[in-house]
């Protein structure tokens, strides 16, 4: 079939990602077709093709760029005192995945989805984001500011902690990010300081 009249790759492309992040997180990755997207495109769901060689290569590509795009924005500075750095990493947090609640939806709860050498990649670029705050705990660990029993919980239950204002935050409610930002970080302060 012939490109759509006025598609273009940077501008379909872009739309095709946009169109199946929007879908895979309102109806689920198995419950969403090519052909659906594609309606949502504007486009001939063989057109797609020409975008993506597969639905999974989709659903693996918007969740390694996620992850790409959060390993790079993480603020953490090495030389900071680990409190800072851990409050750094607090706000960041909440505020990043704020901002990208689709993907945030498709990130945790479309892995089982995956094909296994995806999942296994997907899975390392997610340790490498728990690494940055498990180094943060273990550092204010070893020099007495923190008071942590197990670090790898202790990440692990964070950042569920954290992710989880992107199901029930909304700007129109009775606090700001920002308030939220507050709360958060006075209850993970609370948390670990010795």
């Amino acid at each position: 079939m012939a490109r759509k009249t006025g598609s273009h790759a940077d501008i379909t492309g872009p739309r095709v990602r946009d169109a199946a992040l929007r879908l895979f997180a309102r109806h689920g990755y198995a419950a969403v077709s090519m052909r659906q997207i594609a309606a949502e495109v504007g486009v001939q769901a063989g057109a797609l093709y020409n975008y993506t060689p597969d639905k999974q290569s989709l659903l693996f590509e918007l969740m390694r760029d996620h992850m790409v795009e959060l390993l790079k924005a993480v603020p953490v500075e090495a030389g900071d005192a680990p409190l800072a750095q851990l409050e750094a990493f607090v706000r960041f947090h909440i505020g990043f995945h704020h901002a990208r609640p689709d993907a945030v939806f498709i990130a945790y709860m479309e892995l089982r989805n995956l094909e296994p050498a995806n999942f296994f990649e997907i899975e390392a670029l997610r340790g490498r984001y728990e690494a940055v705050l498990e180094g943060i705990l273990r550092s204010g660990a070893d020099t007495g500011v923190f008071d942590v029993a197990d670090a790898k919980i202790a990440t692990l239950a964070m950042i569920a902690m954290l992710t989880g204002v992107t199901t029930w935050f909304r700007e129109e409610g009775r606090l700001s990010l920002t308030d939220v930002q507050d709360q958060y970080w006075d209850m993970v302060r609370k948390a670990v300081v010795a």
